[in-house]
């Protein structure tokens, strides 16, 4: 009996060589394959990142697809997802897919879906496809990608080249290396490396080679996994900052001069304050519940419209292309901004900031304390919990039924269910409880005044739901 395929917050994701096979790529492909024909669409672009079986699993889906007679641009090397995002738009494409399992642990692979405009494709539609997946690929004969060729249903294309050219004309370059200081850049063994290389020679690098099993390390670019890229920083006063970027480049994290993690949330905030207060860019500010709520702070003392969605940047990208929309956010890392396209790009989030730091000649750290300086400190820290299914459910039902009142000292004054549950401790602390879309684990999320606090909070939680 075939797998039931499903897409989860950012796409179908499974195991390699388990549920992850080449037969069941087909069945997705073809699925994808008859919602182009019954729109009526003619074009897609697909793209593999750096985890193992990547190019396989592209040509099978250019093949299939192919079979179908729809023409496929189809990368030469891994590339990020947004260079195929911006691939789709540059092409005139009417649809992109990209081979990845983004941040999850190297055993893993996945299948995205990128729209028209260069972004996620709404639930909606991605709901379309999944109906559409069927049984068993019902193709008794799939062409090779040479019969393609010859069809021009199959035809390389450099998206990596593509989307320097784009990061070329939007940036200052030279201005970022002499102003900016020197970077150490983390690939996390990602797509990202190549792009980083080209665009900032200058840079020190790190796990920036093709490395498939990646030494058993999900690359997402948190502080417990980059310790190594923490440590450089802090011991090399030539070194301005740190960017690190997930396993398709489309998330990012960085560290200030002293090596400490900045993350997404305080990112957020130091681009909204920089499009707005020195750029003079208006428009609506897009949250995941997840992110801070000072975001939703300075959104307000800025006199900026705001939106809060469930956690996916396919509900960003969906009020992006209906709205104006200055900045948007998750906290995993995935971050977009107005005039790129509606896509999170963790190498064009980490140039902005570089851009900002050139501008102002301030540092990572000083950009921290400008924005704490109008919405005030904060930290924030989160635990992902492998606990079994039986657990989990309990958990999830405990919180539905509104069972936690108090977590140890902290008693919950009122809770938020857009997406999981936030429970309100005061004083601008949180706890949030949300099984996560992408991973078998339960995500527990903190706020609070400092590091020390979250700390507290989450190991209240911990403690009071185990």
């Amino acid at each position: 009996m075939a797998i039931s395929i499903k897409f989860g917050t950012d796409g179908w994701r499974a195991i390699i060589a388990d549920d992850y096979t080449v037969e069941n790529i087909k069945r997705v492909a073809e699925a994808t394959a008859r919602y182009m024909k019954e729109r009526r669409m003619k074009r897609a672009v697909i793209g593999y990142d750096c985890r193992f079986g990547g190019q396989l699993f592209a040509e099978t889906t250019a093949r299939v697809l192919g079979a179908y007679g729809i023409k496929c641009y189809v990368g030469t090397g891994f590339v990020s997802t947004p260079m195929v995002s911006l691939g789709v738009v540059k092409t005139k494409s009417d649809l992109g897919v990209v081979i990845t399992a983004s941040h999850n642990p190297p055993s893993y692979n996945g299948y995205k879906l990128k729209a028209a405009y260069g972004g996620p494709m709404v639930p909606a539609e991605i709901a379309a496809v999944e109906a559409l997946v069927p049984e068993a690929c019902t193709l008794s004969h799939l062409p090779t990608a040479n019969e393609l060729r010859s069809k021009n249903l199959y035809v390389e294309a450099d998206l990596e080249k593509i989307y320097l050219q784009h990061v070329r004309k939007n940036f200052d370059l030279k201005s970022i290396k002499a102003k900016a200081g020197r970077l150490a850049y983390d690939a996390m063994y990602g797509a990202g490396q190549n792009a980083v290389r080209k665009l900032l020679p200058r840079s020190v690098f790190l796990r920036c080679d093709w490395n498939p099993g990646m030494y058993g390390q999900a690359p997402e670019p948190i502080h417990r996994n980059l310790l190594t890229l923490s440590e450089l920083v802090r011991k090399n006063p030539k070194i301005t900052a740190g960017l690190a970027n997930d396993g398709d480049a489309d998330r990012i994290g960085m560290y200030d001069e002293e090596g400490k993690f900045v993350d997404s949330h305080h990112l957020l905030l130091i681009l909204l304050l920089y499009l707005h207060r020195y750029k003079g860019m208006s428009g609506k500010v897009v949250f995941t519940f997840s992110v801070t709520d000072k975001l939703r702070k300075m959104a307000e003392i800025f006199g900026l419209p705001y939106a809060v969605t469930p956690v996916g940047f396919k509900y960003i990208a969906e009020i992006m292309m209906r709205e104006d929309v200055l900045i948007g956010g998750e906290e995993s890392g995935g971050l977009a901004v107005k005039g790129h396209i509606p896509e999170r790009d963790g190498i064009w989030m980490g140039l902005l900031v570089l851009e900002f730091m050139a501008k102002t000649g301030k540092t990572i750290k000083g950009l921290v304390q400008e924005v704490y300086d109008i919405v005030g400190p904060f930290a924030f820290e989160r635990d992902d919990l492998h606990i079994t299914e039986g657990q989990k459910q309990a958990i999830i039902t405990a919180c539905r039924s509104r069972q936690y009142t108090t977590f140890g000292p902290y008693r919950v004054h009122w809770v938020e269910d857009l997406d999981g549950w936030k429970f309100h401790l005061g004083e601008e602390c949180w706890v949030m409880i949300r099984a996560s879309g992408t991973e078998p684990v339960l995500r527990v999320y903190a706020q609070g005044p400092d590091s020390a606090v979250c700390r507290d909070i989450l190991d209240a939680t911990r403690a009071t739901i185990l």
